[in-house]
């Protein structure tokens, strides 16, 4: 419930304070007097961007600032504050303030917010029904929303939107994976063609390195062998070996080491070469013995070569080891495009479950429309000639489509003035005073089947008079009954029934400056006020009886 109002240096108010009742509270005044500045105030609490210029003094803030009370049953206002990280309780106080300079801040119970957070709470507190709003009835949003309020389908609703949500992730992410897999596919047998090239050769690590040098050991086999047996004859075995003649060396010098007792060390010397020249001739005859001139070995060596440089430059690699990782990099994309199959298939199964759950709930929400459609257009209709249009009659089509957010149904509401049975669309043939009756009907039933909040209707009574007018007011009042109303009006039948009623002008203070007043009356400037709504400034002697009897009547 909106419990108090209070606007500081807004458009041409000053400083103005309001304390509503919790019933029906009117709101009438003269064009022009402020009464629409009002609703702009309650419109930035709920969300709407602000300007600089709608300050009344240019050098200070704007504030406004609206008083709520709940009750501890709202979860839905509850979960609001506990989601946003909000301190709650019972009253709650949204303030917005206005700097010159245009910069806007909010406060939620005096924590900072941003308009989204403004707009969240606000349809959780407050419905504001405008003139222009009458055009939410041509939608086909609102109108499946007061066929879903109606129908009783809100936790149905919130069902089939977590799953509906679901599916479309769902399906979002099915999407992408095959769109992963059309890539995937396009270069999978190039890659398995690649890869059982690189596996066929069967390469290990530095092979191709040391064949080549096996190669070129191969190719020199009988070169190498000449050079080995040349140096072998010339060390032991040719007519005037190295090793005979050193052996005689060292056998001349052994008959003067008793004269020169440095020879000594000379011949261990030389002995020690001896020795090293016997190992250097059996280790060359070894050496010479592997040797093996297989030309066989030649051309199967030099072909896993040519095969190791092919696939060399055809990866643009330079080693063995790099040409490995060539080859496991393309065995990890074949192992993703099978990964990747089995997790479309999957996806693919759960996106199908998520669906037939979404249509199972969907058809459930679907069968409740169908149900509450006709005995909700029979109540619409009975209101419709209750506010002064007996000719009138509205018609629900429903449709199944493709599954969408609201379920699979498209609802269309259809409008006949003239009881001519040709029904149309309301933007067609609905004229703006109709569509303001037609909404406060759907209004009016649709309060009763849903808790809502706070209604404030701003002159939701334009181009009605007479019976219809006292008609509409009958409503009001009745809705009031178990809903908080807020009601600008220029009726005299609606202001009638007010439990509060406060009259709007424009006051100048002592500098001159005319600026927004507000009065709550008391019941004889109730009486007055509805008076002058009846026969102007002066009402009559029967203005103001039929003002009083307008009054005593409630």
């Amino acid at each position: 419930m909106l419990q108090k109002v209070h606007i500081i240096n807004f458009a041409i108010i000053d400083d103005l304070q309001i304390n509503f009742s919790t019933k029906l509270n009117i709101i009438t005044g003269e064009t022009g007097a402020g009464k629409s500045i009002l609703m702009h105030a309650i419109n930035l609490i709920l969300g709407q961007r602000a300007e600089s210029n709608v300050l009344l003094n240019k050098e200070k803030k704007c504030i406004i600032e609206c008083v709520f009370t709940t009750n501890n049953n709202t979860k839905e206002i509850q979960s609001f504050f506990l989601n946003n990280d909000v301190d709650y309780n019972q009253e709650i106080i949204i303030r917005r303030e206005i700097a010159p300079n245009g910069k806007s801040r909010a406060f939620i119970n005096d924590t900072p917010a941003n308009l989204n957070q403004l707009k969240e709470l606000g349809t959780l507190l407050i419905d504001l029904h405008q003139q222009f709003d009458t055009l939410d009835l041509g939608k086909n949003d609102f109108q499946t929303a007061v066929v879903d309020a109606m129908a009783g389908n809100t936790a149905l609703l919130a069902n089939y939107t977590t799953v509906f949500g679901d599916y479309n992730k769902k399906q979002a992410h099915l999407q992408q994976l095959l769109l992963q897999q059309q890539v995937a596919n396009a270069s999978a047998d190039f890659n398995q063609y690649l890869f059982d090239e690189l596996a066929a050769s069967n390469f290990k690590t530095n092979e191709l390195e040391l064949l080549d040098e096996e190669l070129k050991l191969l190719t020199n086999a009988e070169s190498i062998k000449q050079v080995l047996t040349n140096t072998s004859y010339e060390l032991a075995e040719s007519e005037e070996p190295v090793i005979k003649k050193l052996k005689l060396t060292i056998q001349k010098l052994h008959t003067v080491e008793k004269y020169q007792p440095a020879v000594q060390s000379i011949v261990e010397r030389l002995q020690s070469v001896l020795v090293e020249l016997q190992d250097i001739a059996a280790e060359i005859d070894i050496i010479n013995g592997q040797i093996v001139y297989n030309p066989a070995q030649i051309l199967q060596v030099n072909d896993k070569v040519t095969l190791g440089y092919k696939l060399l430059k055809k990866h643009n690699v330079h080693t063995t080891n790099e040409l490995i990782d060539v080859k496991n990099l393309l065995q990890q994309k074949l192992l993703q495009v099978v990964n990747l199959n089995e997790e479309i298939s999957i996806i693919e199964h759960h996106t199908k479950q998520l669906y037939e759950d979404c249509v199972k709930i969907a058809n459930q929400i679907h069968a409740k429309r169908i149900k509450a459609i006709e005995p909700f257009v029979k109540k619409v209709n009975e209101l419709l000639h209750q506010v002064g249009m007996p000719n009138a009659a509205i018609k629900i089509m429903i449709e199944k489509v493709a599954l969408n957010e609201n379920g699979n149904d498209t609802i269309s509401f259809y409008f006949d003035a003239n009881n001519a049975n040709r029904f149309e669309s309301l933007q067609k043939v609905a004229s703006g005073g109709e569509l303001s009756r037609l909404m406060l009907c759907i209004k009016y039933l649709v309060a009763q089947e849903l808790q809502l909040p706070t209604l404030i209707f701003d002159e939701i009574d334009t181009g009605i008079s007479g019976e219809a007018a006292k008609q509409v007011g009958i409503m009001m009042q009745s809705l009031s009954k178990n809903h908080q109303l807020l009601a600008i009006t220029h009726q005299p039948q609606i202001a009638a029934k007010a439990n509060a009623h406060y009259y709007v002008y424009k006051s100048t203070n002592k500098l001159g400056s005319i600026n927004t007043a507000i009065k709550l009356l008391n019941e004889a400037e109730k009486i007055d006020a509805i008076a002058k709504m009846i026969s102007g400034d002066r009402p009559t002697l029967a203005a103001i009886e039929n003002a009083k009897e307008l009054v005593n009547n409630n």
